[in-house]
């Protein structure tokens, strides 16, 4: 990819809309001697998105698509080229404006201050409830490894908290060590997952795959069902964006991320559900409970193999949440710097917001402590659907500032063979969005509007308290 000088502070927002304070920049390096910051290479950012698409959701999905056929698979090829669009329209704003926050400095560089404020606002609250759920599943797995863990309510309770503070403190001590412990546990995690993806080939048995319908859907509808079920395992292509800031030459290295770290993850999805359909009879796999357990278990033989796949689970939640725990604290920290979110979300140390860590984690941790206390799982699960749809929201918008970059022309002073490769881009991700908003279901965007709508409040306060400071300076 070419890179593009972002365009001056005054251009990058519509006529009525425009941003009272310039993007914030980020500085190019580190200060000197300090051990804990390190800014993240290619390889790092690389694991950052992998680790952050491939949570503890791809160890149940081959079960979960299976009722419908193998042409769930179909429906996965169509979603991986959506989501490959999508991260490719990422690098090509990451290029224009290489800073930290991702979706919201798009955002709100092409439409002003309150759209930027939404973006960061359904994002941010997207990774602390989606923290939250991703603890409490990994619950499960851990007491398969540890069966204490799943004997008292109080017990899982305290598990699930552990878990997410683990990688909480390790983003605390400086984004060297958050880094490290990414390329740890995205290696951890892949050595099983692609032992079952690749190595399952050669165990590949064809009698096992089942119809290529497997109900009275038609082949569209087919599709679609099954595509609901796949939509969000992409959710997490942006991360390498929303940390441009700590990423070395982020104009050049976040957009290659974003792309290898993608097509990587979709290439163990698509394979690892391919070898498990060829490993598991049909029959078995549409009831299993754990798809990758019994995979390894035709491998080889025996009963090990439950153990193999919690662990793997564990590590592949820790390393999605050492790296949701990151994000999380970037996008306040990016509105933060405009005076979008309170002041105290820019507080950095070691190359961390540390406040927005704090906050998130803080929070996090209560609803998973009001899920253990209340015993009201439909309202854990239906925050959790909530999410669903506001995960989708900074991608919509990101995608229609694409758009707008590229009709208004700002900062394209390219071929035109390239701006109509960029625009079909664009569009095709556009539509990915909005395919991620209709698989979230009604009930999840109504609610998900009102949890979005609710934030305005917070947009005006915020706002009203910029303009009295700046009123105040100006006397």
């Amino acid at each position: 990819m070419t890179s593009t000088a972002a365009p001056p502070a005054e251009d990058r927002t519509t006529p009525g809309a425009v941003a009272e304070t310039p993007l914030a920049a980020e500085p190019q390096a580190p200060r000197q001697g300090d051990r804990h910051t390190r800014r993240f290479g290619l390889p790092v950012a690389v694991c950052l998105v992998m680790g952050n698409v491939i949570g503890g959701g791809i160890f149940l999905l081959p079960a979960s698509v299976a009722p419908f056929g193998t042409i769930s698979l179909l429906a996965f090829a169509v979603l991986t080229l959506g989501a490959i669009a999508l991260a490719l329209v990422f690098g090509r704003l990451a290029q224009r404006h290489p800073q930290t926050g991702g979706p919201y400095v798009y955002v709100r560089a092409a439409f002003g201050d309150f759209a930027g404020f939404l973006a960061a606002y359904s994002y941010w609250m997207t990774a602390w409830v989606s923290n939250a759920a991703l603890a409490v599943a990994s619950v499960g797995y851990l007491a398969v490894l540890f069966p204490a863990v799943g004997e008292h309510r109080w017990s899982m309770c305290l598990a699930a908290l552990a878990v997410q503070w683990l990688p909480a403190l390790s983003n605390m001590a400086g984004t060297r060590y958050v880094g490290a412990v990414q390329v740890v546990a995205t290696v951890l995690k892949l050595v099983p997952l692609l032992l079952v993806a690749v190595g399952g080939l050669f165990f590949f048995d064809p009698a096992n795959l089942g119809p290529f319908q497997a109900n009275d859907q038609s082949p569209v509808g087919a599709v679609s069902a099954s595509a609901a079920i796949l939509l969000f395992s992409y959710i997490g292509v942006e991360s390498a964006a929303v940390s441009a800031g700590e990423v070395r030459d982020p104009a050049r290295n976040v957009g290659r991320a974003t792309v290898l770290g993608t097509v990587g993850a979709a290439t163990v999805y698509l394979l690892g559900t391919l070898s498990v359909f060829g490993l598991v009879a049909h029959d078995k796999l549409v009831a299993s409970e754990a798809p990758f357990t019994d995979a390894v278990n035709v491998m080889f033989g025996g009963s090990w193999g439950g153990t193999l796949v919690a662990c793997a689970a564990v590590v592949s939640m820790l390393g999605a949440l050492n790296g949701w725990t990151l994000l999380s604290a970037q996008t306040p920290y990016a509105a933060a710097k405009d005076g979008l979110f309170p002041k105290a979300f820019e507080k950095k140390q070691r190359g961390v917001p540390v406040v927005g860590v704090i906050v998130t984690v803080v929070l996090a941790s209560a609803l998973t402590v009001y899920n253990y206390t209340a015993g009201s799982a439909a309202v854990f699960e239906s925050l959790v659907l909530i999410t669903t749809f506001t995960a989708t929201v900074p991608y919509l918008l990101s995608t229609a500032a694409q758009l707008y970059f590229l009709a208004s022309g700002q900062g394209e002073r390219v071929r035109r063979g390239r701006l109509v490769r960029d625009a079909v881009l664009a569009g095709v991700a556009f539509a990915f969005s909005m395919w991620l908003v209709a698989g979230s279901g009604y009930a999840a965007v109504y609610q998900g509007v009102l949890f979005l709508f609710a934030g305005v409040l917070v947009y005006a306060l915020m706002a009203a308290r910029g303009r009295r400071a700046a009123g105040t300076a100006a006397e």
